[in-house]
């Protein structure tokens, strides 16, 4: 397993789940998975100039401070045999359902932010629209009747989206890539903004090569009066037992008009984010993660408390929370990262987004800022 990205295989993780409590088949898993650890290092590859590719895998940015995973047969135990609580909602989800009128009648002078669910969103940027990491899928799985299963329907059916200008991916796993969308969508979609080694995946999918920009970190381009920079993350990628790290992570920054907007796609606490924050001066809106951690992996996402002091390195004006209330991917329950984020930013008088699926923020507006979940069982 390779070390700067300190956890289970994703695929590893997932088989675990979706194999239930069969042992057996877990234990063949594990053998397939060990298998494919140990073949040829040799590669050719067009990403040998990148930074961050190194020994044929790309690799995460040196971090002293990263704590280690624990190991993979550790983690798959306890997917298959341990208990869960309290990660699923009982209640409904509040969704607000969505349009064409409605979003037509969205101000064109304006950048709006709508949430689609976890970390997919949907931004109309003076006018023109954007997704950002769309998953309408059933499951964020490899397969359609298994795997972590979505809390509500999407607010906007795919069929009803509007014309798409621009569509950015910050990785390749499987809640943020979804094939079903993709496939859908693959001649929809003017261009594609992704990171390293994401074409390939997208073509698989439909998706016409010249429609894709591939990006390394620091790496900048403009479309149709949006300059997009992707930005270094601290996470891994992988669809498969055999391709880990074989494509780049990335966060993102999308710049509108006088308003740039921070996504941090999926990142475990970094200096980094310093970093970026010094560097582009502070962002007007900035979508964290704050979902799926856990001490088994403490790397490769943020609990609550390193998602606020990311926001503090980003120079953020308002936190929008991302990544929760839509599948369950890991151990705490559903509402935990909202409940500890809202009471974290009230003690440091942050200005916290966490809307209702399908709703509208339009940045440098006013807003109040519902605590949806409370009183949810």
């Amino acid at each position: 397993m390779h070390s700067d990205t300190p956890h289970v295989d994703p695929c590893a993780s997932l088989c675990a789940r979706l194999l239930g409590r069969s042992m057996v088949l877990a234990l063949l898993c594990a053998l397939v998975a060990g298998c494919a650890a140990t073949a040829s290092s040799a590669c050719e590859t067009p990403y040998a100039g990148s930074p961050q590719f190194k020994n044929c895998l790309f690799e995460n940015p040196p971090n002293p401070q990263a704590l280690p995973s624990a190991s993979p047969w550790k983690i798959w135990s306890r997917f298959i045999v341990g208990s869960k609580t309290d990660t699923v909602p009982v209640d409904p989800i509040p969704v607000r359902t969505l349009d064409g009128a409605q979003l037509e009648a969205l101000d064109r002078d304006a950048n709006h932010v709508i949430r689609l669910g976890h970390s997919s969103h949907l931004l109309k940027l003076h006018g023109k629209y954007w997704l950002v990491d769309p998953v309408f899928g059933e499951r964020a799985s490899p397969f359609s009747f298994i795997g972590p299963k979505r809390f509500h329907k999407p607010p906007i059916a795919l069929e009803q989206l509007p014309p798409i200008e621009g569509l950015i991916l910050s990785h390749d796993h499987y809640d943020h890539l979804d094939v079903p969308t993709i496939e859908y969508l693959a001649q929809r979609v003017k261009r594609y903004f992704v990171p390293l080694g994401v074409r390939a995946r997208l073509v698989e999918m439909g998706v016409p090569a010249e429609r894709v920009a591939e990006f390394d970190w620091w790496q900048a381009a403009e479309h149709d009066g949006v300059r997009l920079t992707a930005a270094p993350a601290q996470h891994f990628s992988g669809r498969t037992l055999n391709d880990r790290n074989k494509t780049l992570w990335a966060s993102w920054i999308v710049e509108s008009g006088r308003e740039r907007i921070f996504y941090s796609g999926d990142s475990g606490y970094f200096a980094g984010f310093r970093q970026i924050g010094e560097r582009f001066g502070g962002f007007d809106l900035a979508l964290i993660e704050n979902g799926a951690y856990d001490a088994y992996w403490p790397s490769v996402h943020m609990t609550p408390e390193e998602s606020v002091r990311a926001f503090e390195d980003l120079r953020g004006k308002v936190l929008y929370v991302v990544h929760n209330s839509t599948f369950d991917l890991a151990f705490h329950t559903w509402h935990d990262p909202l409940e500890r984020i809202a009471k974290l930013a009230q003690a440091k008088k942050i200005e916290l987004a966490t809307p209702v699926i399908g709703e509208v923020l339009t940045i440098g507006r006013p807003r109040s800022n519902a605590l949806w979940w409370e009183g949810l069982k």
